[in-house]
């Protein structure tokens, strides 16, 4: 079957179907063409009252996907047809996991209890369990915050499993690369993106030329610093020399030293901050947790 395309005509000519077919308020609705790669729609869906979805037939488990991630008293807006005319259907999203999409058309899904607050520090306990240890929420927040992403990033991340779900969620315009080394965490890693049904992230076991050709440049890299952190590095600011860079360790010396590498690397505007975490245990006593340091060089023109 032939892929539609979504043109700007195509697309007015559905919201003009919907707003004089249903009482729907459109003024704030998103829009998301999952016909092109890297559309993450349960992200989209879950963080807008109304999302409209350009789509093309043949994806059969679309409804049950969202569904699966809990929006299932969403409601949607369809027709069965690929032209934005005929009779408006309407239907709960937890009544339709057994069809998927027969024809190419945009549809409307509205949340009424979506929350447009950005999601920053997940749960440990919202990530698939495997072989990865992963940083403590609170501390995986404020790496976020450092990494100052936006909507359209291009990023890569290098040994940082849950920075890597999490930026993909909220550069859902952007991509990641996320480089796995181990085998074991490169497959715990693909069981995130599945669970949290993310397009947007691509999975590679080192950074080289070949492995980064069809790859994004990336306009933001962070780093569990490594023995191959200095290579890794070079060959990035190669690609990027504006490149920010924001690098995690729980080595003191690594901290120590890190500063000069990137400054020799022609990085500027570098800070390091040491984060300590303690919890409130079962004794009435605090724990402590690893406090690593972060260190971010921005030379990203604002």
């Amino acid at each position: 079957m032939e892929q539609q395309i979504f043109t700007n005509e195509v697309i007015l000519s559905w919201l003009q179907y919907y707003a004089k077919n249903t009482t729907l308020d459109l003024e704030h609705v998103k829009m998301i063409d999952i016909t092109k790669k890297n559309k993450n729609i349960i992200p989209t869906v879950e963080a807008h009252k109304t999302t409209m979805v350009f789509t093309n037939a043949g994806i059969d488990d679309i409804f049950y996907r969202l569904w699966n991630a809990g929006l299932g008293e969403c409601d949607v807006w369809y027709n069965e047809g690929s032209d934005p005319s005929g009779e408006i259907l309407h239907q709960k999203v937890k009544d339709m996991i057994d069809r998927g999409i027969n024809a190419s058309a945009g549809m409307l899904i509205i949340n009424p209890n979506a929350r447009n607050t950005a999601k920053i520090g997940l749960s440990n306990e919202m990530f698939q369990r495997g072989s990865i240890q992963y940083v403590g929420s609170e501390i995986r927040a404020i790496i976020l915050n450092k990494m100052m992403l936006d909507p359209q990033d291009d990023i890569c991340v290098i040994g940082g499993e849950s920075i890597a779900i999490e930026a993909a969620l909220m550069a859902p315009e952007g991509s990641v690369v996320a480089v796995e080394y181990s085998h074991r965490d490169r497959a715990t890693l693909e069981d995130n993106v599945a669970h949290f049904d993310l397009h947007n992230i691509r999975i590679i076991d080192h950074i080289d030329a070949e492995t980064m050709k069809d790859c994004p440049v990336p306009s933001l890299v962070f780093m569990v610093a490594s023995a191959s952190t200095e290579q890794e590095l070079a060959y990035l600011i190669s690609l990027n020399p504006n490149i920010n860079v924001v690098v995690y360790t729980l080595d003191f010396k690594v901290a120590a030293n890190i500063t000069g590498v990137l400054q020799d690397m022609g990085l500027t505007d570098i800070d390091t901050i040491q984060v300590s975490i303690a919890k409130l245990g079962s004794n009435n006593t605090f724990k402590q947790q690893p406090a690593p340091w972060i260190i971010t060089a921005r030379t990203r023109n604002n």
